[in-house]
């Protein structure tokens, strides 16, 4: 993203540091929404993957069982760049050969049975434990500094920004979404496939992007990596079709698509998040409430009265995540969200674009808080290091945590989630 957030903790020091030395630095484990009933005709195995993504380990266990993919199910996507253990579930497998069958950076620790498939959002939470590498203060310091930080952020909130791995590792995701939705194919192509940068780009990926800035789409494809399917893809549909952008904005997958939209608003809910800084756990008369035992919202008519409830963490101020089902603002609370939503421009075409890719709209809570947090120093054959431990609702970012303690923007340069994660064959 272009844009840095602000810090809630802006008046406590930062530590320095960083994460993910090596995998066993970040390690985050799933806590199931509901437990197994130990029947059923869907096998439940709970593993453990190490420099591994949810997307790859599910291929990998499909392979090895021999089944589709669309057999296997899991409640969310975990880090690559850590050690996450986390449910999955297969249909008609047998518990045994699951057991035994010995696939590359998985361990199965548990299995049993239950009635139904694993989908997104049958998940309560993650816990996670990060050490903490080379910080900027001696070690002791860096933990008196962690705990004061820890202890705001537990009384008023997290600030729940999406993350910088949801734009990218170019940044530039959301800015695909707002393309695709202003349904601009030229914007969209050029984005994906074009705007050689030699900072971000390989060699092979510098010289690919250039054939295609160029015109010469059948260079690019000649030597475009053969592991991101989807530009090579739209490179020959652009190669087939002499160069109709149209056409290539046509066949480009429709999950892809989406994701793209999804970056874009979470861009637009960062905005709006910044705007509302550091009085993310005061309500505002006219907000959206969040209501944290249930997921449902609430116009606030008099904030004065709803604010104990804030106070105690019941309920928390909304942002947008833009679509037609986003409901609007009101008063005061209006005043700081209407003006930016209003800067984008987005109108009812847009808004049946996103509707069309799954991006109905809805609000999200400002803040998050952690749960069980704590902390510890130790040493090992990499030196010193701090030991964070802590709980987050599904959909929080560790990072944005983290990066309230470190104060820098990212702590996490390997999770970048970029288009070429989202490629779909």
């Amino acid at each position: 993203m272009d844009e840095t957030p602000a810090f809630l903790t802006a008046d406590l020091p930062g530590i320095g540091g960083v994460i993910k030395t090596r995998y066993e630095d970040f390690v985050v484990e799933e806590l199931p929404l509901y437990e197994a009933s130990g029947t059923g005709s869907h096998v439940y195995a709970f593993i453990e993957k190490r420099g591994l993504g949810t997307r790859e380990a599910l291929s990998r266990i499909a392979q090895a069982l021999g089944t589709s993919p669309r057999a296997i199910g899991s409640a969310g996507l975990k880090d690559t760049h850590a050690v996450t253990r986390q449910w999955v579930s297969v249909e008609n497998a047998e518990p045994e050969r699951l057991e035994r069958a010995g696939i590359a950076d998985i361990r199965v620790l548990k299995v049993t049975r239950h009635t139904n498939k694993l989908k997104p959002g049958h998940l309560a939470g993650n816990r996670f434990v990060v050490r903490l590498r080379q910080t900027s203060v001696p070690i002791e310091q860096a933990a008196r500094t962690a705990e004061q930080v820890l202890a705001v952020l537990t009384l008023k909130g997290v600030p729940n920004y999406f993350g910088p791995q949801r734009f990218g590792n170019r940044c530039d995701n959301h800015l695909l979404g707002k393309a695709v939705i202003d349904n601009d194919p030229t914007r969209v192509i050029d984005l994906f496939i074009g705007r050689p940068d030699p900072k971000l780009d390989s060699a092979v990926m510098f010289q690919a992007r250039t054939f295609y800035a160029e015109g010469r789409y059948q260079e690019a494809l000649d030597i475009w990596p053969r592991q991101i399917p989807e530009r090579r893809r739209i490179l020959k549909t652009l190669v087939i079709n002499r160069g109709s952008k149209n056409r290539a904005f046509h066949v480009m997958d429709k999950h892809l698509k989406g994701f793209f939209v999804s970056a874009y608003q979470s861009a637009v809910f960062n905005r709006v998040l910044s705007a509302r800084m550091p009085e993310i756990d005061k309500l505002l008369t006219g907000d959206m409430a969040y209501k944290h035992d249930n997921g449902a919202c609430f116009h606030v008519e008099d904030a004065a009265v709803e604010q104990p409830r804030c106070d105690r963490f019941e309920i928390s101020p909304t942002g947008p995540l833009v679509g037609l089902r986003t409901s609007r603002l009101t008063g005061p609370a209006a005043a700081i969200e209407d003006p930016i939503l209003a800067a984008e421009g987005l109108g009812e075409s847009p808004f049946r674009q996103m509707k069309r890719l799954g991006a109905r709209g809805g609000r999200r809570p400002l803040r998050f808080q952690p749960r069980h947090a704590g902390l510890s120093t130790g040493a090992d054959d990499l030196g010193e290091y701090l030991e964070l431990r802590f709980e987050l609702d599904p959909g929080c970012y560790a990072t944005t945590l983290l990066a309230e303690i470190t104060k820098t923007p990212t702590v996490d340069t390997g999770a970048a989630q970029s288009a070429d994660d989202a490629d779909t064959d």
